[in-house]
């Protein structure tokens, strides 16, 4: 990457997953709006990066490792899940990644670098000291509560977390709380300010009018049961319209696409109108990866947990029960009755009064007025240096050491 002038911020990601590309891009609008424009952005994938083998190709392995090898993924979290081992690995990496980081960074020239991924910000912050370069690093965590142990970095200038477990977390593992500030999660400002009622959204989707709605996603790479869900969900309920995200997971948009669906059932790729999605639906049915799951939250819609992909994911199902956000449903079973429950308008209604409130709605603005203030910290002149003590020296008896201007009589 090269640029002729300098880039005010700097987000340092992996594609991994859709996450943190998405809380990346979360940010950045709320900067647009908070700035007016005027600060410039750009997003770089750092684990492409570097050279060492299984890293630079870790966005094109964690398809297949959140899905079809999750038990290695999760042996995988396990094995790594202490700062000391993160620590050695990631010197490792940094020892054939170095020269492209340095590089990158000294393109870019940023001011500030947001790192959206556990696994980069050590890679920047040893960068930035080689060149000994003045930007300043923010680590924005996405995992609400089960946090590995590579989100724990004292090296770094500033840590936002989303939730008060994320903060307790990262303070026991040992970043100072000076360090630490909760913000809230950064879901993309465009799904707060969606204003759009459920009749004009299913009008405009082309969607029916009348008809008890269910949005049903899994993340990024479509992972989980989706497609024997929505089979069943067809059987119980074929008068229940639905709405079938799967993302990037081409086989199961193939497996729902190839045979003939009811007219009540739309299969969607990956999207990039989820706002629209979830404002024509009833409810929302999701894995507990955290952004669809806090981007469901603050549409106020009430949420279906099915499962835990990977095992960062399994306190988000924790936090959805602790704070009564949603229901819990591993099994198809579940599902089905919580559709039931919530096709009684009194029950649905009681729900989404209680999701009122239930997270924050600008997390991503908070983010952004952090990132501000940074800023302003990078330009701050550099504090005076202490006048020098002026003075004679202090010596040891029998010391032949003379003060300037002459000697001492003793």
């Amino acid at each position: 990457m090269t640029t002729s002038k300098p880039t005010d911020i700097l987000f340092a990601i992996s594609d991994t997953g859709g996450g943190h590309r998405s809380a990346a891009v979360a940010i950045s609008a709320a900067l647009d709006q908070v700035s007016g424009g005027a600060l410039t952005w750009s997003i770089e994938d750092i684990l492409r990066l570097t050279a060492f083998p299984g890293v630079r190709d870790a966005p094109d392995h964690y398809a297949q490792l959140s899905t079809r090898w999750l038990r290695l993924y999760d042996l995988t979290f396990q094995l790594t899940n202490t700062t000391r081992t993160v620590e050695v690995l990631s010197r490792l990496v940094f020892l054939t990644a170095r020269r492209n980081l340095v590089r990158t960074l000294a393109a870019c020239r940023p001011r500030i670098v947001v790192s959206t991924h556990p696994l980069v910000h050590r890679l920047v912050v040893w960068a930035r000291r080689v060149r000994r370069m003045p930007f300043r690093v923010i680590t924005c965590v996405t995992d609400l509560v089960s946090l590995h142990a590579s989100w724990t970095y004292p090296g770094v200038d500033l840590a936002l977390v989303p939730t008060d477990e994320a903060y307790q977390v990262m303070h026991r593992r040992g970043m100072h709380p000076s360090q630490l500030q909760r913000t809230g999660f950064p879901v993309h400002p465009k799904f707060a300010a969606y204003t759009a009622s459920q009749a004009a959204s299913r009008q405009a989707l082309g969607l029916a009018a009348d008809r008890f709605t269910i949005l049903l996603t899994a993340g990024g790479v479509g992972s989980g049961r989706l497609a024997e869900l929505v089979v069943e969900l067809e059987l119980a309920f074929p008068a229940v319209q639905l709405l079938v995200v799967t993302g990037k997971n081409e086989a199961v948009y193939a497996a729902l696409t190839t045979e003939r669906r009811g007219a009540a059932t739309h299969v969607y790729r990956f999207v990039d109108n989820m706002e629209a999605l979830m404002a024509a639906s009833d409810m929302v049915v999701t894995k507990a990866g955290p952004g669809t799951l806090m981007e469901a939250l603050v549409m106020r819609q009430p949420v279906a947990v099915t499962e835990a992909v990977g095992m960062q994911e399994l306190g988000n199902i924790d936090f959805v029960l602790n704070y009564d956000l949603g229901m819990f449903c591993p099994t198809n079973e579940r599902i089905l009755d919580a559709v039931r429950e919530l096709q009684q308008p009194e029950r649905h209604a009681a729900t989404v009064r209680h999701l009122e409130g239930a997270v924050p709605r600008n997390g991503a603005a908070q983010i952004a007025q952090v990132i501000i203030e940074q800023l302003k910290l990078v330009d701050a002149p550099p504090p005076p240096r202490p006048p020098r003590r002026l003075g004679l020296p202090r010596f040891r008896r029998g010391s032949r050491t003379v003060p300037r201007g002459g000697a001492f009589r003793f």
